[in-house]
């Protein structure tokens, strides 16, 4: 028999989303929020010459494309928001790398609401200083020498250009961080994520534009081009199965009387999702493999032969997306974060304190220790699934793209991004739908009780 909850499930509809007023307003606030991001990836950052430096990107796209497909075309056009989030994400990233090593750190993770609002504090500063040294970099790079005969990307060089451009880019990312957070407290859905989905989406029609152009100039066969769509499909159906995918122990609970009241014995399940670390793993790849080499592509050939930026075009060269150093250090990055994100998201030995508290046990295995090492057991075998579909869903299709010459809008990474943003946050405005329902069954319930109470 269906639960209560699953038969409000069933019954949602348009007309319990109309009377939802709070819903709606979150939903407004979310779309205001990405309208205003989008908006910002249209203002480019002050003395920049732009055909200039459109001109100078074309010949890096293979790289620059994947910094441009996150960022929503702000690269391509060096608006404000061109750092976009990353400086957050990789901030984020070495702070829970710290945590796990840094004792301070830990004991103030423990702390609970307090500890973690510290944290965040610590994340942000780190942050300020990361986006600070990309965008000094990128700022000496663009008004440095040897860019050939073609014309200046700065209009007017010097300290000026320098620190405006700083200034700009590092306020540009602070703003998104804050405006990711206030999407997670008063929209929809988690704010940072959705503020990378919603770039990617928009480069989904330029993506579908330059396939069908290359189509039509035949560099593209009609074959290849509904092969790569039937491609498209069956990773978004790959997604949307591996994504739903749970290994579910089965949890008793002994009779237990509480007074003068004795309580049947009930079963539950302990759900343990294939792919619990959801899109951290591509996301946190991508920006480590993004931080190191954002400042080298643009200095790529300053200096001449030998010169001091040889080595980073050497890099760039290598870790250009499809080349086997890119695929392995990429793949490398996604099994490590699906693990250890997992680790953070579920513990096992606190799982397994949570059950004995509460009187659960595993049949067959001892409650404690026996139960938390075979919960990692478990986890650690699905997890190895996890992360071979991950690396397999973003790699795979890149792979084939890089040889077919299309856009990196249809990746296995971009499309990973957007089908578990979207479940994500469709899963978030259910339960504020359920919410919803149940406010009015209660309001009701109290509206029955008082015309009782009054006859």
């Amino acid at each position: 028999m269906a639960s209560a909850a699953e038969q409000l499930a069933a019954n949602l509809n348009f007309g319990a989303f109309a009377k939802a007023e709070e819903l709606k307003k979150r939903i407004w606030f979310t779309l205001g929020a990405l309208l205003v991001y989008r908006l910002g990836t249209y203002i480019p950052i002050p003395g920049i010459n732009i055909e200039a430096f459109r001109q100078a990107l074309q010949p890096q796209a293979g790289f620059l494309g994947m910094v441009n497909m996150f960022s929503g075309g702000a690269v391509e056009r060096m608006a404000i928001f061109a750092l976009n989030i990353m400086p957050y994400i990789s901030a984020s990233i070495i702070m829970q790398l710290m945590q796990s090593v840094v004792p301070s750190l830990e004991a103030l993770k423990k702390e609970g609401e307090a500890g973690r609002k510290t944290l965040n504090q610590y994340t942000r500063y780190l942050t300020v200083v990361l986006a600070t040294a990309q965008a000094l970099g990128i700022a000496l790079a663009l008004q440095g020498p040897g860019r050939g005969s073609g014309p200046a990307l700065v209009l007017d060089p010097g300290p000026f250009f320098v620190i405006s451009t700083v200034t700009t880019l590092v306020g540009g990312t602070m703003f998104l961080m804050w405006l990711g957070e206030q999407i997670t407290a008063r929209g929809v859905g988690n704010g940072t994520s959705l503020i990378i989905m919603a770039g990617i989406v928009a480069e989904f029609p330029k993506a579908i534009m330059g396939a069908l152009e290359l189509t039509r100039q035949g560099n593209l066969s009609v074959m290849m081009l509904f092969a790569l769509a039937a491609l498209a499909l069956a990773v978004v159906g790959a997604i949307v199965f591996f994504e739903r995918a749970q290994r579910r122990l089965l949890v008793q609970y002994p009779k237990r009387q509480m007074g003068n009241r004795m309580f049947q014995g009930d079963a539950s399940h302990l759900p343990l999702k294939l792919n619990a670390s959801g899109v951290i793993p591509p996301i946190f790849a991508y920006s480590l493999l993004l931080l190191p080499t954002t400042v080298a592509a643009f200095s790529q050939g300053q200096g001449g032969e030998g010169g001091t930026y040889e080595w980073l075009g050497t890099i760039v060269a290598y870790l250009a997306p499809g080349r086997p150093l890119y695929i392995a250090v990429f793949v490398a990055l996604v099994v490590f974060f699906a693990f250890f994100y997992t680790s953070i998201v579920l513990n096992p030995q606190e799982t397994a304190d949570n059950l004995r508290k509460y009187g659960g046990f595993l049949p067959g295995i001892r409650p404690g220790a026996k139960t938390a090492a075979y919960i990692d057991y478990v986890l650690t075998r699905i997890t190895v699934v996890g992360a071979i579909y991950l690396a397999a869903v973003c790699v795979l299709p890149e792979i084939l793209q890089s040889r077919t010459g299309t856009s990196l809008a249809f990746g296995g990474t971009s499309l990973l991004i957007v089908v578990s943003v979207t479940m994500d946050t469709v899963a978030q405005i259910q339960s504020h739908l359920l919410a919803h329902q149940y406010e009015g069954l209660i309001k009701k319930a109290k509206l029955r009780g008082a015309t009782r109470h009054m006859k």
